[in-house]
């Protein structure tokens, strides 16, 4: 097995653990066709796809200062990808942080697409305590971290999914739990401070319509189309609405990581798949009926 090689102020890490993400299989897949113009017309610049990751510093460049060898980490490559493999160089300051002493490494994995993406999105809506924040999406991986977030925030939470996941939703602390399958809830005459559309099932309308005269529409999942009546909307009204590409920062890896030392963020895992049966947990992603993350072990 060759090892990637490593330079100065790069660290070398045998990689233990990672995740099947939306973002893995859109990107297998091209979709949406936009995908190509980025990342290869026709075939994949990337061969190696995998965003995150948790294992162990097995090597070090002279000039790296924060990590050392056997240090135990996780984190996200960003637009580098590469995890689905046994070895992975990064700068050391990259988005890494020491992994959270009192989970496996599977659960460390899945922490950052979700975690960072719910955390980044929560802070560009200020969330404050005591604001009514409805999330869709509530137990996807985003959807399962904004939860968790939203009420260490201090936010009355009401999560919104089916029939099948209910009971999840409310283990992680939502305060209200609505089945879409059985209610409308765009016709009960709640409004919200803060509406989370985590998986972009066509909220623009009717969550402009629940929000309060200063509230803001965070659509985690968006489009270009999407963005654009955003901006035109936050540019015309009262209400703000949230879109476009995710800051991923070291600095909120180890907030999420702290929380999780704390008990106050849970990661959760629906399946977890060997290496060697990555095709069929990319399937079982795609079909976009998963609870929480899908787990990789990396033998």
């Amino acid at each position: 097995m060759e090892k990637p090689h490593f330079q100065y102020i790069e660290i070398l890490i045998r990689v233990k653990a990672t995740a099947v993400n939306s973002a893995d299989w859109r990107l297998r897949k091209a979709e949406p066709f936009a995908v190509r113009l980025f990342f290869g017309l026709r075939k994949p610049k990337k061969n190696i796809l995998g965003g995150v990751l948790s294992g162990e510093v097995e090597g070090v460049g002279k000039d790296v200062t924060l990590l050392k060898m056997g240090d135990q980490v996780f984190g996200s490559t960003g637009m580098a990808f590469g995890t689905y493999a046994a070895y992975k160089s990064l700068p050391e300051n990259g988005v890494l942080a020491l992994k959270p002493q009192n989970i496996t490494h599977q659960e460390a994995a899945v922490i950052p697409f979700g975690g960072l993406t719910a955390l980044h999105f929560l802070k560009k809506a200020h969330i404050k305590s005591g604001q009514k924040v409805l999330i869709y999406g509530a137990s996807g991986a985003v959807g399962t971290a904004a939860i968790q977030l939203a009420k260490y925030f201090g936010a009355h939470v009401t999560g919104v999914w089916s029939t099948a996941n209910l009971e999840l939703v409310k283990a992680l602390g939502a305060d209200h739990v609505i089945d879409y399958t059985q209610e409308d809830f765009t016709q009960n005459g709640i409004t919200y401070d803060v509406i989370f559309d985590t998986v972009d099932k066509s909220l623009f309308s009717p969550g402009l319509k629940l929000l309060n005269e200063r509230g803001i529409l965070i659509l985690g999942a968006a489009g270009l189309s999407k963005m654009l009546q955003g901006l035109w909307v936050s540019l015309t009204s009262t209400r703000k609405v949230i879109t476009g590409v995710i800051s991923e920062k070291a600095e909120d890896l180890i907030f999420l990581k702290e929380l999780i030392e704390a008990g106050k963020l849970k990661p959760v895992i629906d399946r977890t798949y060997i290496l060697a049966h990555m095709a069929e947990a990319h399937k079982y992603v795609e079909k976009g009926h998963k609870k929480g993350n899908v787990a990789i072990t990396i033998n």
